[in-house]
Formats: C-alpha cells, sequence, structure tokens
C-alpha cells in the first residue's frame, strides 16, 4: 500500500472514530435524560436548517396572506409588521436556542418544563407545554394545508373563469396536500435531503417570483403607498387597534420555530446545531418575508380586483395583474404551492415529532401505540400517522364555517407561545445561573429575550382575540377564545382523569437513569422506550 492509500486511510478511519464518538456523547447525554435513543441522527446543520426554513418560510406565508391585512392599516401594517415580527421572533428564537442548547431533547418545551419547573408543578406544567404544544403543531399543519389548497383551487378558477370555487374543493385540495405530505414523511433517511431539497426550492421561488413581478409589473405604485399608506377599513375607531388585529398576518409567517428542537435526537451535536438553524431560520425569513412583501406592494395596481378575485387567492391576481398573463400568474403560483408543500412535509415531520417524544412520557390517550419507532421506515409511525388523521378531521371545520377555521389559525400562533412560556417561567423562578448552561448562552441578553417572549404572549392572548372588523357579526366574529377553551378544557379533563397518574415523572426518568447498564452506547438501539 502507497503512502498515500495509508495516509488516506488514516484520515477516513479518523474522521469515522470522530463521528463515533460524537454519538456516543450525544447518546450518552440522552441516556442521562432517561431516555433510549431510538432515532437516528440522519440530520446535518445544513438539512436541519432546510427542515426549519422550510417549515417556518416567511415569505411562503406571508404571500398566503398578503393583501388580507391591507384593511387593517394598508401595506404598513405587513411591511413595518414584518420587522417588529421578526424582532419579537428573534428574541423567543434566542429564548429557545438558549434552552435547546442546555437541555437538547426531542420532547422540547415540555422537557425543559420538566427539568426546570419546582418538583410539585414539574409534572403538571410540563404535560400542559406539550399538550398545548402539540395541539399548536397539528393547528398549524391545517392552516398551511388550507394555504395551498386555496392556491391550487385558485391556478384551477383562473384558467376556467366560469368556475364558481365552492368550500367542498378547497377541502378536497386540503386533503391531497395533507395525504401527499403524509406519504413524504414516511421515508425517514429522504427527510433530510426532503427538507434541504424545499430550501432550495423556496428561495429559487422567492428570487423567480420577486424579479419577475418587479421587471414585469407597469406602472409601479410610489414609496408613500408602501411606507406611509395607512388605511383603517376595520371598523374599529382606534387605528392602534386595527394595526394590531393586522399583525396576525404577518406573526403566523414566523410561527413553529421550535421545530428544530424536536429534531435533537436525529442530529449530531444538538447542543449546536439547534441554535443555529433557529437563528438561521429568523434570519432567512425577514430577509426573504421583508423584500418580498415591499417588492409585491410596489407591483400592486388594482386593490379592489384582488381583493374581489374569483380565484379566492388574492396573490395570484397580484402576479396577474403585474405579468398580464393567466399562464403566467399560473407558473408563479405554482411555485407558491411548490414551496408550500414544502412547508407542509416540515409541519409533519414537527408535529409527529413533538406528538412521539410526548407520547413517549405517556402524555397522550394510546401512548403504547404513538411512541413506537418504526425501524423499517425510520420514523415514529404511528404518531405520524394519527397526527396527520387529526388534521384530516380538522379540514371538515372549513365546511362548516370559514370563520371558526381562521380562529383555529389565530390560535396556533398564541397556543405555540404559550407553550414556550411555560419553561422560561420556570426557568426564571430557579434562576437562570442555576441551570447548566450549554454552548449557547447569552447572559444579559438572554433574560432579555426570555421578558419579551412573556410580554407579546400575554399581549396577543389579549389583543388578537379581538374581533377583525366592526361591526361583530356571527360570520366575522374571532372565535379564537372558543378554540383556547375547547383545547385547554380537553388537556384539563385529561390531565384529571386519567393523565396525573400515567404521565411520566422526573423520578421515574432519574430511576431509569441510575439502573441503566453502563455500556457504549450506539448510534441506534432497538430497546423498547417506556409504554403506558
Amino acid at each position: 500500500m502507497s503512502s498515500e492509500e495509508e495516509k488516506k486511510n488514516t484520515m477516513t478511519s479518523g474522521i469515522g472514530d470522530y463521528l463515533a464518538t460524537e454519538l456516543d456523547h450525544d447518546n450518552a447525554k440522552l441516556a442521562d435524560m432517561g431516555y433510549v435513543p431510538e432515532l437516528k441522527r440522519n440530520f446535518s446543520l445544513w438539512t436541519l436548517l432546510g427542515i426549519g426554513f422550510a417549515l417556518t418560510n416567511s415569505w411562503f406565508g406571508i404571500s398566503a396572506s398578503l393583501v388580507t391585512g391591507i384593511s387593517s392599516g394598508g401595506p404598513i401594517v405587513t411591511v413595518y409588521g414584518i420587522a417588529w415580527v421578526a424582532f419579537i421572533n428573534g428574541c423567543v428564537g434566542v429564548t429557545l436556542s438558549e434552552l435547546a442548547s442546555a437541555m437538547p431533547n426531542s420532547g422540547g418545551q415540555y422537557y425543559w418544563a420538566h427539568e426546570l419547573a419546582p418538583k410539585e408543578w414539574a409534572n403538571f406544567l410540563a404535560y400542559l407545554a406539550g399538550a398545548i404544544g402539540w395541539a399548536g403543531s397539528v393547528f398549524t399543519c391545517s392552516s398551511v394545508a388550507l394555504a395551498i389548497g386555496s392556491g391550487l383551487m385558485g391556478m384551477i378558477q383562473i384558467n376556467n373563469p366560469d368556475l364558481v370555487i365552492e368550500r367542498w374543493m378547497v377541502f378536497v385540495a386540503y386533503q391531497l396536500f395533507n395525504f401527499v405530505a403524509f406519504l413524504f414523511n414516511c421515508y425517514g433517511r429522504a427527510l433530510p435531503t426532503i427538507g434541504s431539497a424545499f430550501m432550495y426550492i423556496s428561495l429559487a421561488s422567492f428570487t423567480i417570483i420577486t424579479i419577475t413581478v418587479l421587471v414585469k409589473a407597469s406602472p409601479k405604485q410610489n414609496a408613500k403607498f408602501v411606507f406611509a399608506n395607512f388605511q383603517n377599513e376595520t371598523g374599529w375607531e382606534s387605528s392602534v387597534i386595527a394595526f394590531i388585529v393586522g399583525l396576525i398576518n404577518p406573526n403566523w409567517s414566523f410561527s413553529c420555530l421550535d421545530s428544530a428542537t424536536h429534531l435533537a435526537e436525529e442530529v449530531a451535536n444538538p447542543e449546536r446545531v439547534i441554535p443555529i438553524a433557529i437563528m438561521g431560520t429568523v434570519a432567512i425569513g425577514f430577509i426573504t418575508a421583508f423584500s418580498y412583501s415591499i417588492a409585491m406592494f410596489f407591483c400592486m395596481n388594482n386593490l379592489s380586483e384582488l381583493v374581489a378575485t374569483p380565484t379566492l387567492v388574492p396573490i395570484l391576481e397580484l402576479y396577474r395583474q403585474a405579468t398580464g398573463s393567466v399562464s403566467g400568474a399560473t407558473g408563479l403560483e405554482f411555485l407558491v404551492c411548490l414551496t408550500g408543500l414544502g412547508c407542509q412535509i416540515a409541519c409533519h415531520t414537527w408535529q409527529a415529532r413533538l406528538c412521539w417524544s410526548f407520547a413517549r412520557d405517556r402524555g397522550l390517550p394510546g401512548s403504547r401505540y404513538w411512541s413506537v419507532v418504526d425501524k423499517r421506515m425510520g420514523i415514529p409511525f404511528y404518531a405520524h400517522a394519527m397526527s396527520c388523521t387529526l388534521v384530516a378531521i380538522l379540514g371538515v371545520l372549513y365546511i362548516g364555517s370559514v370563520t371558526a377555521f381562521n380562529s383555529m389559525v389565530t390560535a396556533c400562533i398564541v397556543l405555540l407561545y404559550i407553550s414556550y412560556c411555560i419553561p422560561v417561567v420556570a426557568l426564571l423562578i430557579k434562576g437562570r445561573n442555576n441551570v447548566k448552561h450549554g454552548p449557547f448562552w447569552l447572559g444579559k441578553f438572554g433574560l432579555f429575550t426570555n421578558w419579551v417572549l412573556l410580554v407579546w404572549t400575554l399581549f396577543t392572548l389579549i389583543m388578537y382575540s379581538f374581533p377583525f372588523v366592526k361591526p361583530v357579526k356571527p360570520d366575522n366574529m374571532n372565535y379564537v377564545s372558543v378554540v383556547y377553551f375547547v383545547v385547554f378544557a380537553f388537556v384539563l379533563v385529561y390531565w384529571v382523569a386519567r393523565g396525573k397518574r400515567t404521565f411520566r415523572t422526573k423520578d421515574e426518568r432519574e430511576v431509569a437513569v441510575e439502573t441503566r447498564p453502563i455500556h457504549r452506547i450506539s448510534s441506534v438501539t432497538s430497546n423498547p422506550s417506556p409504554r403506558d
């Protein structure tokens, strides 16, 4: 063997030993938390960022709701709203990154609450954080399925002008995208590649659409229309309240930042990788969403036609006005829907992991089924299938009441914030310096971001419950308070009836740590996890 070949083999062996050591370290740390490693660490920093950005995908969110906030303040509610919400969610990202860096676990917010809360409250608060977070993830999946289902029907309608879109048609498209995303998530080994591929697709689509619309649209709006035109058509006498209500749309576009934390057991060195993925998602999301919204508003011509479009997709009508072509508009909207499919796939990856990890600690009815990892697929298949089924069922709500469905979309934002707040309150009570810090820890600035999250959550819980317009009628009422009541009622009733007896306690996890055999831990093990 030549010296060059020996050198190459030595390098390859060294890299392999290093990766094995890293995997052993990560899995040993997980075992110290009381869990058996069951998922392969297939994700890298780049593919994890791909999943995180594919899910949040802020420019897609803005595209899906760009014109709906016009009546709540005009273009400035979106332009300045994006900047404000990006700042808020930057603080949320720092908070989640600190906790994920200190305690990387697929349970995310519910595991942190378990570790940080006073012993007498730890179980209940962990259960509450897990249940509310999972509910928020299912509602988010539903909202994304509706956005791309509406886009598909809009493309069909614009090419068939005599077609009148009925709710059942959007419902069928909703179910189609939900099922396709379900299938994509059945191949665990392919998920990292799928995540990074859809990030490229999203960024390419953003670039193509923005440049095309800017080049083709004529005439363009002036800067005053984009940056200084305030229109309050909500019926609210207070322009401030109108502006706040309009913030729901950009806020939805930056939700779901905890997604990377629930892949902590599928990436090497999660205490360093997860914070980079979270903060990278916020940064890319702000740059794309902010520039995209400004470009679209400059190219907006006939606002009344956008609002009254028979496609029910205002951004599609904007594309038609800009390009002067139905086929051109269809092509651009196809890119939006393709990006949305990536978002839906990432949504299902996220909610399945949250459901599985929560079931692993017996937090759900039937946890013995949802906590099983299919070794052939490499995913928690039953948890994935059950969550997707719930998303399909929630689609029925759209047929019954668009207003009620939209209230569920609003609820997904605030429910996720609440689930983040529970471990943060526990952290502040315990004392930030009384926990072992991870590599990502920002000291006093981290404390500031914790308080920003808490204050903003309280603010949105109140203000996002206001009716969108006045006078208030049954078909325009904001029923988000009803959604909160139903979710919390179900969660609390199950806790009292069964959850407080079955949910795995911190003491049980500590016993599992003390009694586990001491040996080298491989990257995947077939040992069963706790069941109910």
